[in-house]
Order: C-alpha cells, then sequence, then structure tokens
C-alpha cells in the first residue's frame, strides 16, 4: 500500500498525524465520513420535516380545529415537501452511495475526495436559509412544494428570493455529488469489475447520477427565471407581459419528474441487494433488471406533461402523456416481478432489513397501480389536485424512499459500525412503522375518491373520520422514527460485535448457495497497490 494512501485511511494530512475532532468533520476527504455526515442530515432533516407534517396532520384532526393560520398551514405543506425531498430523502442517497460505492466497486475512495466534502457542507448552508425565511417578513414560502408561478412570482411573499438561493445551493451540491459518482464507477472500477459485474446499488446510482446531471440545471433555469420575474423585469411566467404561467410548470416538470425517479431508483438498488441475502440465492434476471432501470430513466424524461393534464393542453399532447406513462409500468413491473422470483423458493428469513424489502415491493406496488389509474387522462381530471394524488405519491416516496433507507442502514450498519444492532427493537421499529404508515396513507385515497381537495386547512364535515384516523397514524409512523434513533445509539454504544459475515448464517441457517460473484455485501475490499 503506498504512503499516500495510508495517510488517508488513517485520516493524516500532510503527514502532521490524524486530524481530530470538528476539524477532522470539517476537512474530511474520507468516503466513509462524508457519507456519515449525509446520512446524519438526513436524520435531523426527516424530524424537521416530519414535525412539520405533524403540524399540517394535528391542523386537519378535526374540522374547525384552527390550531394555525391558513397562511402558516400553507408554508408548512411547502416547507414539509421541500425538505423531504430535497434534505432527506436525497441526501440520505447520497450517503449510501459514498459509504457503499468505493468498496462495492474495489476503489480506495471516491474519485474527487474534495468536491465531495464540499457538495456535502453547502447542504446545512442552504437548508439553514431556505428555513429561515419561516422568520422574515411576510412569511416563508407559501406557495407549496412545487412554486407554480404566479403564486411564486406575482403573488410571492419577499422571503422567496432566499429561496431561490437556497434551490440553486441544492442543485449545486446534486450535481458535484452526481459528477463524483459518475467518474467514480466509470474510472475507478477494480480490475475485472466490468460493467456486467457491478453490484445493483452501484448501476441505479450510475443511472441515478446521470439523471440529476441531467435534470438538476433544468431546476436552476426555473428558479432563475422566477428571479428575473420578481426583480428584473421580465415576463417568462406572467399573461399581462406576454409570458405564460404554464411555462412553468412545463419547466419545472421536466426537472420534476426525474427527480421522482431520482429518489426511487437507489432504492430499487438497495431492495436488490438485500432481498438475494435473504432468500440466499442470486439476483433473478440481473440483465434484464439493469436495462429495466435504464428502461425506466430514458422513459422518465417524456411523461413531465402527466402532472398537467388539466391545463388544457391538446387531445395528441394527453394521449401521448398518458401512453408513455403507462409504458413505464413496464420496466417497473420487471423489477416486481424479478424481485418476487428471487424470494420464489428461496431459504428466506426475517430479519429486519428483508421485512423492509418486502414492505418495500409491496407498498410500493400500490403506489404504482394508482399511479396508472393518475396515468389516465380522463380519469385524472377527477382526481387531479385531491387527496388521492398526495395518497399516491406518498406510497411510491415513503415505503419506497424512506423503507429502502432504512433497509440499506439496517443491512449495512453491522458492516459500517463492526456492531450488531438490537434486532427484535428493530422489528418493533418496522410494524409500528408499517402499521402507521398504511393507517396514514391508505385513507387519503377514499377522502380523495369523495373529493376532498389537497392543501387546505379546513374541510366539510363527511371528511372527518378519516381524517381522523390518518392523523392518528401519521403521530404514530413519525414518533416511530425515535425507536430507529434509540436503535442506533444502541448499537453504537453497547451492540454486540458482528461476526465477519453477520448475514450468512441468519436464524442458524448455513448458506448452501455461493455468494453472487464477484462481490458480496460483506466481502473484504481489495488491497491497493
Amino acid at each position: 500500500m503506498t504512503t499516500q494512501v495510508a495517510d488517508v485511511e488513517h485520516g493524516h494530512e500532510n503527514g502532521h498525524g490524524p486530524a481530530t475532532g470538528i476539524t477532522r468533520w470539517l476537512f474530511t476527504t474520507n468516503h466513509k465520513d462524508i457519507g456519515t455526515m449525509y446520512l446524519i442530515f438526513s436524520l435531523v432533516m426527516l424530524f424537521i420535516g416530519g414535525s412539520m407534517a405533524f403540524v399540517i396532520r394535528a391542523e386537519l384532526f378535526q374540522p374547525g380545529l384552527q390550531l394555525v393560520e391558513p397562511a402558516f398551514f400553507n408554508q408548512m405543506i411547502t416547507m414539509h415537501g421541500l425538505i423531504m425531498v430535497f434534505g432527506a430523502v436525497m441526501p440520505a442517497f447520497v450517503g449510501l452511495a459514498n459509504w457503499m460505492i468505493p468498496m462495492m466497486i474495489g476503489a480506495p475512495d471516491m474519485a474527487l475526495p474534495r468536491l465531495n466534502n464540499l457538495s456535502f457542507w453547502i447542504l446545512p448552508f442552504a437548508f439553514t436559509m431556505m428555513m429561515s425565511t419561516l422568520f422574515m417578513d411576510g412569511g416563508g414560502p407559501n406557495f407549496g412544494w412545487t412554486f407554480y408561478a404566479p403564486l411564486s412570482t406575482t403573488y410571492a411573499p419577499p422571503s422567496t428570493t432566499f429561496f431561490i438561493l437556497a434551490i440553486h445551493m441544492m442543485g449545486a451540491s446534486s450535481i458535484m455529488g452526481a459528477i463524483n459518482v459518475v467518474v467514480t464507477i466509470v474510472n475507478m472500477r477494480a480490475p475485472g469489475m466490468t460493467y456486467m459485474k457491478m453490484p445493483m446499488f452501484c448501476w441505479t446510482w450510475l443511472i441515478t447520477a446521470f439523471l440529476l446531471i441531467a435534470v438538476m440545471p433544468v431546476l436552476a433555469g426555473v428558479v432563475t427565471m422566477m428571479l428575473m420575474d420578481i426583480h428584473f423585469g421580465t415576463s417568462f411566467f406572467d399573461a399581462g407581459g406576454g409570458g405564460d404561467p404554464v411555462l412553468f410548470q412545463h419547466v419545472f416538470w421536466f426537472f420534476g419528474h426525474p427527480e421522482v425517479y431520482i429518489m426511487i431508483l437507489p432504492s430499487f438498488g438497495v431492495v436488490s441487494e438485500v432481498i438475494p441475502t435473504f432468500a440466499r440465492k442470486k439476483l433473478f434476471g440481473y440483465h434484464s433488471m439493469v436495462y429495466a432501470i435504464v428502461a425506466i430513466a430514458v422513459l422518465s424524461f417524456v411523461v413531465w406533461a402527466h402532472h398537467m393534464f388539466t391545463v388544457g393542453m391538446p387531445l395528441a399532447g394527453e394521449i401521448f402523456f398518458m401512453y408513455t406513462t403507462m409504458l413505464i409500468a413496464v420496466p417497473t413491473g420487471v423489477k416486481i416481478f424479478n424481485w418476487v422470483s428471487t424470494m420464489f423458493r428461496g431459504s428466506m428469513t426475517f430479519e429486519t432489513p428483508m421485512l423492509y424489502a418486502i414492505a418495500f415491493v409491496i407498498l410500493f406496488t400500490i403506489g404504482g397501480l394508482s399511479g396508472i389509474m393518475l396515468a389516465l387522462a380522463p380519469v385524472d381530471f377527477v382526481y387531479h389536485d385531491t387527496y388521492f394524488v398526495v395518497a399516491h405519491f406518498h406510497y411510491v416516496l415513503v415505503p419506497g424512499a424512506i423503507f429502502g433507507i432504512f433497509a440499506a442502514v439496517y443491512y449495512w450498519l453491522p458492516k459500517w459500525s463492526g456492531k450488531m444492532y438490537d434486532e427484535s427493537l428493530a422489528k418493533f421499529h418496522f410494524w409500528v412503522s408499517f402499521i402507521g404508515l398504511n393507517l396514514t396513507f391508505f385513507p387519503m385515497h377514499f377522502v380523495g375518491l369523495a373529493g376532498m381537495p389537497r392543501r387546505i386547512p379546513d374541510y366539510p364535515l363527511q371528511f372527518a373520520d378519516f381524517n381522523m384516523i390518518v392523523s392518528i397514524g401519521a403521530f404514530m409512523f413519525g414518533t416511530s422514527q425515535l425507536i430507529f434513533v434509540y436503535v442506533l445509539i444502541k448499537t453504537l454504544r453497547s451492540g454486540e460485535k458482528a461476526p465477519q459475515r453477520p448475514w450468512e448464517g441468519a436464524e442458524g441457517l448455513e448458506w448452501t448457495v455461493p455468494s453472487p460473484a464477484p462481490y458480496h455485501t460483506f466481502a473484504t475490499p481489495p488491497k491497493v497497490d
């Protein structure tokens, strides 16, 4: 091992001994440290965004109960969406990528370590700026996480300018992280690690990184146009000046729909690692899984206007976006078939990561089926902007993205910390989360089909019972994440030493099938010469 690599591994900066304390974390270029910081940051953001969801659900617990002003309610809805998407889900996946990709491909670190450090440290400043808007004159952004113009331009609070800068900073961070992933995977694979031998998690992240590089500049473009409309007298989105408010939706959703897949693809990778381990079989249909991911990524660019069926687009446009949206169900169905086939007749055990993976497959499928309903243009006129839409995307994002992250953390925690978590406590966390999640989001389908609009602080009496159930479920799901934090702290403080291959003989079963070549999650990374 060269001196340079040894110095990196042991934290020596220019031969002056290991960096300690705050300087270690501020200046670290170690992919594991940066991955840890991303994961801790996303956990903090999960609780901040979740507390905003608590305000929303407390307000909607019963009709007529006004805990907060309607304007503040709108600010909470906006901030909850933005923080969960950009602050909780995406940084968590970048953290997992930082931790696992170099080890999975046999690289000593990420390709661009200093860029890696910068891409993380931009985030705390961006989110501090975004949340500080709540304390400014006129309040924070109150126009929903999709910030449609002209609400976000002509009628926006003064704090919108700071919100725009925060979005720019988040986008810059995402682009830097994505470039790092692409360069690492393309250039730093160990000898013999061809693309078609890479673990599925690396594949999903490689495609995700290309999506990020493609669509983050589009988001930057749309918020820059907003800035121009607010401060420089342009009329991109102002019909009075010859602009078009619907243009905003087109540009935003051209970013926004691939963004949805950015938040789910890494979960596909995690589940494709977890299920084969606990089914004790190789992943069924590896090549078809890779092609399905590529197909999903390509199709995600041609479906954006299915969010806009009600704007009055031409019939040909509606038909095109309806068919392309339904077409995405095909590669997604291939993936679900492959996961189920991997489990079929496997020697399955049900440790916590496997429970999360199975819940992911079942609940993500429910979210996908309601997505096909929303893809049908004629019926979308009825569903549009009701709670049915809220139920749909939460069934994709919470069991999809967040359960995928939980599965990954429980699966790789022994590798990260060298200690085993408390299995019974972790299973308790899973079951409370699972019940709370379904109690929260399943009844939303019913109130949506009955006609309850989304983003309203009060509602007619006929929706009261279901909303009460939803709010109870939300408080149950939210507070159950404290169990997760307790499990993590307990593991790091007093967890038992993890065996070399913690999942190999899970629950006394010997692994009779050889590890999938060329890499198994707990294999020792190759030495670097």
